[in-house]
């Protein structure tokens, strides 16, 4: 049995941490199950080519859904004229 700390935190009992590979430094992440929380150990290994592999997947797939999301809207052009600069925005008759 565990007991939580003062700071919230909760040791995680040897002959699980062995169990499921958790490691010093390793991020675990905490989901709400009805009257229980689950724990869940992060599975993403930064070296593994699949995981990169994964991550340059869906990060391709977020640039085309922003893409589509433009086409949609039809881009607007920039204005190159304001009617205004930026230096009006600092000298509004305000002493410092």
């Amino acid at each position: 049995m565990a007991k939580v700390t003062s700071k919230l935190q909760v040791t995680i009992p040897k002959r699980l941490a062995d169990q499921y590979g958790i490691k010093p430094g390793d991020e675990i992440e905490w989901r709400a199950a009805g009257n229980s929380i689950r724990v869940f150990p992060q599975r993403l290994d930064e070296n593994d080519p699949a995981t990169v592999e994964l991550r340059l997947k869906m990060f391709d797939a977020s640039v085309e859904r922003q893409k589509q999301r433009e086409r949609r809207r039809g881009k607007q052009p920039q204005v190159k004229d304001r009617g205004w600069k930026r230096e009006d925005l600092y000298d509004r008759g305000r002493t410092r």
